[in-house]
């Protein structure tokens, strides 16, 4: 059984460090149904951030949130006898866990407070829009005309989404609408930091940042206890929140990236609000107003300008040399 199921997590990561090419340059039914899945996934991540933050609060939210996707990805790594190797890359772990996990988990958590689902997987969508921008400024460059406009219709989309959705005007609405972005800001910056960052493999990217955010987020939890005893559906939903949308999630993403390269992989981005929008109304019964419609059309449309990303080049064979 136990080498069964090495067999099987190796077949969902079979990653090399420093490779450089795609098994297969076309999206075949697999890679979509992954690609469907894992948009499915991060999607419901909203669904249950609304549905434990009232009982919980958000940091202690976050803190069973990446300890179970720690201790998740640790079983992972123990099965494919996986090293962390802390003592080398401890710094870098902890400046992920504070950007990609900590931090933006913290925020997103504290802005389900007030705002719907279907509203936070959009402000989602604008993490590229300002991984650009940040990166324009921070290396002092011009954006191209196409960036510059896929900017500016991201701006209006939000505009959109904020300006006539009646949550905005609620009390604290506008505190957790600065914080969904702020948490788009750092995946934005989290993304600039790894490629500037020395090479290592995903896998052990995802499984040190989990630490890292654990033990960043844990002195915070004797200032901020869990706000209720959660029942037994605010339990399954952090434990959803850790496991599937923080462990599970990142193997199927890594996946994708061997498959179809990270460019091609950036299509879960354009995906997650879709899901988002629908598992809010099936679920909490949020409506979908006409801004909701074009207000996340005006942002996906906005990031995969700033991007440069094509859907044709999915679809679309390339060559990839080995490096």
């Amino acid at each position: 059984m136990g080498s069964k199921i090495r067999v099987a997590l190796s077949s969902i990561l079979d990653e090399t460090a420093g490779r450089k090419t795609v098994r297969n340059p076309y999206m075949n039914a697999a890679s979509l149904i992954r690609l469907i899945s894992l948009s499915a996934i991060w999607g419901a991540a909203f669904l249950f951030l609304r549905i434990a933050v009232p009982s919980l609060g958000a940091v202690a939210l976050v803190e069973f949130r990446v300890a179970l996707a720690a201790l998740f990805l640790l079983l992972v790594a123990v099965v494919l006898k996986k090293r962390l190797n802390v003592r080398a890359h401890w710094r870098h772990y902890l400046i992920l866990g504070l950007i990609n996990s900590a931090l933006p988990f913290l925020l997103f958590s504290f802005a389900a407070q007030t705002l719907s689902a279907s509203l936070l997987s959009i402000l989602n969508a604008t993490a590229p829009i300002w991984g650009a921008s940040i990166g324009a400024v921070w290396s002092r460059t011009t954006l191209a005309p196409r960036a510059v406009v896929g900017l500016a219709l991201g701006v209006v989309g939000v505009a959109l989404l904020v300006g006539f959705d009646k949550i905005s005007v609620q009390p604290g609405a506008a505190l957790g609408i600065a914080a969904a972005l702020g948490a788009a800001a750092c995946y934005g910056i989290s993304s600039l930091y790894v490629k500037s960052a020395k090479a290592i493999e995903p896998f052990a990217n995802a499984h040190g940042s989990m630490w890292a955010a654990a033990l960043i987020i844990l002195p915070a939890l004797f200032f901020f206890p869990a706000v209720a005893v959660p029942d037994p559906g605010v339990i399954a939903a952090v434990v959803a929140l850790g496991v599937v949308c923080s462990g599970i999630a990142y193997l199927l993403y890594f996946r994708l990236i061997v498959d179809l390269g990270a460019a091609s992989a950036l299509t879960v981005t354009f995906l997650i609000p879709l899901f988002g929008i629908l598992w809010g109304r099936l679920f909490l019964d949020e409506v979908i107003g006409w801004h909701t419609v074009v207000g996340s059309f005006t942002v996906i449309l906005g990031t995969a300008m700033v991007t440069g990303f094509s859907f044709n080049n999915l679809f679309r064979k390339t060559a990839t040399a080995n490096g």
